[in-house]
């Protein structure tokens, strides 16, 4: 297999085995990234009093109005996860996601530190700079985006 990055491999015969799964890394991380979001959207838009147990939550930490929030979160999370995992409108989801989580890392976990074990930010500033990456690049090539010839 021929190298196609210009570097030289430490362990070239390792080449064999990660060369050609590289068209199926950025698939991969997009799919994982709207799949591991959805489901944090199902409950607040199908689990009875779901919403209005976290527009509580909410209202607690200044973010109003509250319901109306816990479902733009929802729909965002929800529809925006499954759309981000099918590369359909992948630009425009993944920046609703990026938005939404950072001011979940700002206006909620920042007052707890950097680190997730303590409630901090660490993990949805991680998750909203994956949703820039996937904003900034797209769909990319094993996408619906792709399929139908247009993108955002």
């Amino acid at each position: 297999m021929t190298d196609t990055t210009g570097v030289q491999k430490i362990v070239p015969a390792a080449a064999g085995i990660y060369e050609p799964l590289m068209p199926y890394a950025y698939p991969l991380v997009r799919i994982v990234a709207g799949g591991f979001l959805a489901p944090h959207g199902y409950p607040k838009l199908f689990v009875a009093g779901r919403a209005e147990q976290t527009a509580g939550f909410f209202s607690k930490v200044g973010l109003e109005p509250a319901l109306q929030l816990v479902y733009l979160v929802g729909v965002t999370e929800f529809v925006g996860g499954i759309l981000i995992a099918l590369g359909l409108l992948t630009r425009p989801a993944a920046i609703g996601a990026a938005i939404l989580l950072a001011v979940a890392a700002f206006k909620v976990h920042l007052a707890n530190g950097f680190f997730w074990t303590t409630g901090g930010l660490e993990y949805p500033l991680m998750w909203c700079l994956i949703m820039v990456a996937i904003a900034i690049k797209g769909g990319g090539a094993y996408s619906i985006d792709r399929r139908i010839g247009k993108e955002f």
